[in-house]
């Protein structure tokens, strides 16, 4: 249901759409005149057809581009709120910091973000966020070589900390006095720890769970600590899209409640942990 709407350079540029998307046939509209307006359910869409998501890929396993098509947690999510409006969702892969200021948003780029976000009181200034949807917790992973067995190791053993960039993974070990090599992607993080860029890496648990899967990957690498940051995940809108975002909450609330939920967990994240499924209303 998913398709790649347009790839980035790694820079705030114009994001060209890939020629040749198709178009969901006979989507619905509350418009007079047809399938060609915007509004569907009454959800005001960017495009006709289409419920546009803003992402930074990659980021498994919430999304990554898996055998040329965009897949993953967040992903199969939002293409249950896609199903339910009558539409097809297509990604566009944005420069994180967009999520931060809603830009793409507010120039009605997309319609949406989805990417693995944390909700903070600080990015509610300039979007709404859905109920959140994940308990996330930052893992502390390490070269096994490297002496390292917590995060207070990293800065008495003077071993050098990555993180992402302009993440709460990054904020949070900056607040603890650390000053990590900041990385742009979930690749580069995983990249600067393999090359030894960095003997430690802050980054979210579940992005750990995904790496270790790779049984290289698991024998030389191992998660330390954990850090309990209390933080959750939400999807994100326009100010004031109230439409839209009741839409996303109904589809988040259906999910959990017919065990969809559970099902998507499975595939993408791991064994279900059902205090994940229901997080605090933020």
């Amino acid at each position: 249901m998913t398709t790649l709407l347009g790839r980035r350079t790694r820079a705030l540029a114009a994001i060209t759409v890939t020629a040749g998307l198709a178009l969901v046939a006979g989507c619905s509209s509350d418009d007079s005149g047809g399938s060609g307006k915007t509004t569907v359910k009454g959800v005001h869409l960017a495009k006709a057809g289409r419920l546009t998501t803003c992402t930074h890929l990659p980021y498994p396993p919430f999304q990554s581009e898996i055998d040329g098509k965009v897949q993953g947690f967040d992903v199969s999510l939002i293409d249950l709120v896609a199903r339910d409006l009558g539409v097809e969702q297509q990604i566009l892969d944005t420069p994180f910091e967009n999520f931060k200021t809603g830009a793409f948003l507010n120039s009605g780029q997309c319609d949406l973000a989805a990417a693995g976000m944390t909700i903070t009181d600080e990015r509610k200034k300039n979007v709404d966020f859905s109920d959140p949807y994940f308990e996330a917790t930052q893992a502390v992973l390490v070269d096994k070589g490297s002496g390292i067995g917590s995060l207070a190791d990293v800065k008495s053993k003077g071993r050098k900390l990555g993180a992402q960039a302009q993440t709460t993974g990054e904020d949070y070990v900056r607040g603890k006095g650390f000053d990590p090599i900041s990385f742009e992607s979930s690749d580069a993080v995983l990249n600067g720890l393999r090359t030894g860029q960095v003997q430690a890496v802050v980054i979210d648990y579940p992005v750990v769970q995904g790496w270790l899967k790779d049984k290289a990957f698991a024998e030389k690498f191992k998660v330390v600590d954990s850090l309990k940051t209390g933080e959750q995940y939400g999807f994100t809108v326009k100010k004031g899209n109230k439409a839209l975002l009741d839409a996303l909450n109904k589809a988040l609330k259906q999910a959990k409640a017919d065990g969809t939920y559970k099902k998507i967990y499975e595939k993408w994240i791991g064994p279900y942990d059902a205090s994940v499924a229901s997080p605090a209303a933020s």
